[in-house]
């Protein structure tokens, strides 16, 4: 469950960085839509898995809410969940 986490956490947090990036400048100063959609919906799934695998990461564990919460608000942050992979993953494996 842990690879799985980690490698959600590492895509969750390159499709933010790509939407925020490189998609909302294309589709706002050269009025090119398109690529945010599919980024965008790609982001969305991503974050809604990340979310997910770290609710049933976290009850695996039996990690206490507080550390959810510091998960869950990582995946807000832009390099949030990178943060977290180093912070409170990468030692676990």
């Amino acid at each position: 469950m842990l690879k799985i986490f980690r490698a959600t956490a590492i895509l969750e947090g390159i499709s933010y960085l790509l939407l925020f990036g490189m998609t909302m400048p294309l589709k706002h100063w050269a009025d090119i839509p398109e690529p945010n959609q599919v980024v965008g919906m790609a982001h969305g799934i991503l974050f809604i898995l990340y979310v997910v695998v770290a609710i049933v990461f976290c009850w695996e564990r039996k990690w206490k809410l507080k550390r959810f919460i510091i998960l869950f608000v990582a995946s807000l942050l832009p390099f949030g969940t990178f943060y977290a992979d180093k912070k409170y993953l990468k030692d676990l494996a």
